[in-house]
């Protein structure tokens, strides 16, 4: 049952990961595309194209649905994560929805 955990968590953590570095890419693209335009005008330039932000594979879940105990121990985890501003609201409900039904 260990190993199990232990996938459940690594899939969990990863998932997690992947949102938020996604998310970071996203804002930084914007705060350079706000910054562009605005160097662009000075220089007398047009502002450069963007680049797209490269999205991360889909993580897989684990094989079989963990125990009602690492349900609760990963949604402890995931509620800890929502409480220090990692995840959105609609982060945790998403995730929350995937552990609940396994």
């Amino acid at each position: 049952m260990g190993i199990l955990k232990t996938a459940a968590t690594v899939a969990v953590a990863s998932s997690v990961h992947g949102r938020v570095q996604r998310r970071q890419q996203r804002r930084w693209a914007a705060q350079e595309q706000a910054a562009q335009p605005a160097q662009a005008q000075h220089a007398g330039y047009p502002p450069a194209p963007a680049a797209p932000v490269a999205a991360a594979p889909p993580v897989a879940a684990p094989a079989s649905p963990p125990d009602a105990a690492a349900q609760l121990e990963l949604l402890a985890k995931l509620g800890a994560l929502k409480q220090s501003g990692i995840l959105t609201e609609e982060e945790f409900q998403a995730k929350k929805a995937e552990i609940l039904n396994g």
